[in-house]
């Protein structure tokens, strides 16, 4: 080998060195920050506007609900945070139930729902507000508390918590603590 060729090859290989330390330097001075320290919010979420679900049991008892917005939580992507929520409830052979509220976490697996917030339930010539309803389409009940009003075109029913058998229409009325009673007055 001539005296060219080794000081090309020597060069060569200097050059490469050169360029795989500085690029392993830089590799090192990368600064990592967290959360904590950064100005950038992070979400944990997915928003959608106009939320729709709609689900059919085997019965042929449909649930329609629908939200101004959802939120979709990243840890349980199955849990649907709503806000501004109507659903339709039709029941097989019977009038359907319409609940509005302010807020509302809907499972899609199941198409269980928490509403919460200035709810508000219409049934026939029935109407119940409340601040709290747990409904199950598994379960076939409504879960209705936290001042809870129950009116219809003859009476009006104060009580802490009353439970829907949506399947056989059976109701519990019921106070939280035996010091207290159920209110029920006739309208004038």
């Amino acid at each position: 080998m001539n005296k060219k060729n080794v000081v090309f090859i020597i060069i060569f290989f200097f050059i490469i060195l050169t360029f795989l330390y500085f690029k392993k330097s830089k590799k090192e001075k990368i600064i990592i920050t967290s959360p904590e320290n950064s100005s950038e919010i992070y979400y944990n979420s997915n928003v959608i506007e106009d939320v729709y679900y709609s689900s059919k049991d085997s019965e042929e008892n449909e649930y329609i609900i629908t939200a101004s917005k959802g939120e979709i939580d990243y840890k349980e992507t199955n849990v649907i945070y709503l806000t501004n929520v109507k659903a339709i409830i039709k029941l097989a052979n019977s009038k359907f139930i319409e609940i509005t509220s302010k807020y509302g976490k809907y499972n899609s697996n199941n198409f269980d729902t928490i509403f919460s917030n200035n709810i508000v339930i219409n049934y026939h010539n029935n109407k119940i507000t409340a601040e709290y309803l747990d409904f199950s389409m598994q379960r076939n009940s409504m879960i209705i508390s936290k001042e809870v009003v129950y009116a219809n075109l003859e009476n009006i029913l104060k009580a802490d918590t009353i439970e829907i058998d949506l399947k056989n229409k059976d109701t519990k009325i019921l106070m939280n603590t035996n010091d207290k009673k159920i209110s029920i007055t006739r309208k004038q």
